[in-house]
Formats: C-alpha cells, sequence, structure tokens
C-alpha cells in the first residue's frame, strides 16, 4: 500500500498494530505485507501454527490454510464456485503447497422427496456417476503460478451414521480433471494422492499426463489399489520424467508389475528413492529390481519391506551389495530371506563401503549373521559421519 509504505517504520507499525483482522481479504490481501498483521490472523484463527512448515511465511500460512478450508467443505452443485474463483486474485502470489485430505460429494436428493415416482433402479441410475463426483481442481491449479507442492486424499471425514461407501470414491470423472490439472501445473514438484483408492485405470491415465514433466520430482502414491498394469504405466513414467522419490507403500503390485518398475529402473538416471513396502512383488520381482540395480547408479534408498522376498532375492542382492556404490539403504524387514538369504547378503557386503543402513528385522535372517552385518553398515555409517566432519558439505541442508 503506498500510503502505508511511505510512513516512518514505527508508524507503520502502529498502523498495522491497529488492524482488525476481521477485514475483508479483498482489502488486505494485496495491500498489507507485514507479516505482523497476519500472524495475528493465523493465532486467532488456529491453535496450532507452526510457521516453519510455510516458509517462516505467516502471510503465505494464513492463505494456504484459508483456500484449504474452503476446499475441504466445498460441495459441489450447493457451494458456490465463486468463494473459491474470487480468491485466485488474492492468494495466487502466495499459494505454493496444497494439502487437502477431505473432498465432499454433491449431496444426494432423492427424487422420490422431489415428488418423482421412480423405482430404485432408475433413481440410481440417474444418480450415478453425477452423484460421485468432486470438485474439480483444474481452474484452481492452473491459476497459481507458484503452486509447487500438491497432497490429496479423496475421503470424508466425520461422516458418522452418513456413512455411504460410495463416499470414498475417486471416480473416473475426478480422475480426468486432475490429469489434466497436474499436466498444465508446470512448476509442480511434489504430487501425493494417497488413500484415495486409485486403480489400474485412474493411474494409467494420471501417469500418462505426467510423462515428460519439466519439474516433477517425488510422485506418492501409497496406500491405493495400483496392480500390475498400473505399475507398468508408472514403470514407463519412470523413464520418461524426472522423478526422484516414488513411493508406492501398500498397493497390489505382484511380480510382473515389479519387472515392469525394475526396466524403469534400469533406463533411469535421476531416481533415488523406491518404496515398495507391503507389496506382493515375491522373489520374482524382487531379483529383477536387484538386475536393474547391477547397471542403475542413482538409486540410493530402497524399501522391499513385507514382499514376501526369500533366498533367491537376497541371491541376487549379494551381487548388487558387491557392486554397486550408489546405494546407501536398503529395508528387507518382515521378508523370508531365511539363514542363506542373510549370509548370501553378508558375503555381498564384505567390501561395501557405502551402504549404511540395512533393516533385516524380521526377516529370518541367523542372529550372528545380523550382528556382523549391523557391524559393517555401522562402520559404514560411521566412515561417512566422519568425512563429513574434515569435509563439510556446502549445500543447504
Amino acid at each position: 500500500n503506498p500510503i502505508l509504505n511511505d510512513l516512518l517504520p514505527e508508524h507503520q507499525k502502529k498502523v498495522v498494530e491497529r488492524l482488525s483482522t476481521s477485514l475483508p481479504l479483498s482489502v488486505t490481501a494485496n495491500r498489507v505485507s507485514h507479516e505482523e498483521y497476519w500472524k495475528r490472523c493465523c493465532m486467532e484463527r488456529w491453535q496450532v501454527c507452526d510457521v516453519s512448515n510455510y516458509g517462516d511465511s505467516w502471510k503465505r500460512m494464513f492463505f494456504e490454510r484459508h483456500l484449504e478450508n474452503i476446499l475441504k467443505f466445498f460441495i459441489p452443485n450447493t457451494t458456490d464456485p465463486d468463494q473459491v474463483l474470487d480468491l485466485i486474485p488474492l492468494c495466487q502470489n502466495y499459494v505454493r503447497k496444497l494439502e487437502i485430505n477431505q473432498f465432499l460429494p454433491p449431496l444426494q436428493v432423492h427424487p422420490k422427496e422431489e415428488g418423482h415416482d421412480l423405482s430404485d433402479a432408475e433413481d440410481e441410475a440417474e444418480m450415478g456417476e453425477v452423484y460421485k463426483h468432486h470438485y474439480d481442481l483444474k481452474e484452481l491449479i492452473t491459476s497459481l503460478p507458484h503452486l509447487e507442492e500438491l497432497h490429496l486424499i479423496y475421503d470424508v471425514k466425520s461422516c458418522g451414521m452418513n456413512f455411504e461407501w460410495n463416499l470414498f470414491n475417486f471416480t473416473e470423472l475426478d480422475c480426468s480433471n486432475l490429469a489434466s490439472a497436474v499436466r498444465m501445473c508446470r512448476n509442480l514438484k511434489v504430487f501425493k494422492l494417497t488413500r484415495s483408492k486409485v486403480d489400474d485405470d485412474k493411474i494409467k491415465l494420471l501417469a500418462r499426463n505426467l510423462q515428460n514433466h519439466p519439474c516433477l520430482l517425488e510422485l506418492d502414491l501409497s496406500h491405493n489399489l495400483i496392480r500390475d498394469h498400473g505399475a507398468q504405466a508408472i514403470g514407463k513414467l519412470i523413464s520418461h520424467s524426472k522423478l526422484e522419490t516414488l513411493n508406492l507403500c501398500n498397493n497390489q503390485i505382484c511380480h510382473l508389475g515389479a519387472q515392469a518398475l525394475a526396466q524403469g529402473l534400469a533406463e533411469s538416471s535421476t531416481l533415488t528413492s523406491l518404496n515398495l513396502r507391503l507389496n506382493f512383488v515375491e522373489d520374482k520381482g524382487g531379483e529383477a529390481i536387484g538386475r536393474a540395480l547391477l547397471t542403475n547408479t542413482s538409486l540410493k534408498c530402497l524399501h522391499l519391506g513385507s514382499n514376501n522376498l526369500s533366498e533367491p532375492t537376497a541371491a541376487v542382492f549379494s551381487q548388487v551389495l558387491a557392486q554397486n556404490s550408489s546405494l546407501t539403504s536398503i529395508n528387507f524387514s518382515c521378508n523370508h530371506l531365511g539363514l542363506d538369504g542373510g549370509k548370501q547378503l553378508l558375503a555381498g557386503l564384505a567390501n561395501n563401503k557405502t551402504l549404511t543402513e540395512l533393516d533385516l528385522r524380521h526377516a529370518e535372517v541367523e542372529q550372528e549373521t545380523d550382528f556382523r552385518i549391523h557391524e559393517i553398515v555401522w562402520a559404514n555409517r560411521e566412515a561417512v559421519r566422519l568425512a563429513s566432519l574434515q569435509h563439510p558439505s556446502t549445500e543447504p541442508l
């Protein structure tokens, strides 16, 4: 604000202190830049306010949380869309991350309540997909030029006695709208779509739209319903993107899907972290991933916990540990590697100097073998620590 900015600093402070937090956002959004004012707005509205999660900007915190709150309680065909659209010019310069853990469906109005005499079958057919769809984010997301992180859960909180299974559906229309939105969000670096019943057909559409994205570095699709065909689409995405982190924890990926992911991994030069915990890749999938790591030089962290792996996978990873010099962390917890599998991993570690974490909890490895592996890994970790003290990194934490 030209008038406010022309005042002396001590006078500016007095004016800002007297500004009411109930002033319309249309007045304050682009006129008041003082952090103290936006701190008051946040503290009066929310009990927990950790500004460090918002780049230490109170103004950013206010607009991100305000927008998230509107979206969480937006009811299609009921809530006025202008509630969101009118906010765009006020918040677009400040929103960098959106975390939305609820999407409400349209209110279901039964035709019989409106005086129509339709059968139950006609009733269900009429409501169909139209009833289930959620707010279309496309117009909003494409109007936020600084948006870098998008975390979504298509869920309904605290539905109580109004519980219905179709409240939790991520529909084909939702998926199509979202795919178009993220494709046009060119600055997006982190995309998380979790606990949303994303299946193969939907992830294939999303993956196709994310290929060759200029900025996307992290993709989290954990706790969904992705099977082998969906994993094949993701495998292609790995080799046609700049992805560094991929989380597929708790899906339904079997060995064919793991083999497709392994092929993408073999062709990728950017992926540094892959989480496949709580899937069904078994030894055929585990061996394929291991063989890919004989040539891959980018992956640092791999989580294969709870995948029904056994000694054949350990045999391949024994070779990986002997040859691969980029892996720093592997998790084999809750598998069936057995006594021989543990010994094979120990043999592979004999000359390994880079692995600093190997989780073998509940992997049926002999106690003595586990102890010797722990000694090697601990020595590697200590060597890395001492090296970092001698040559401090200049990169920001």
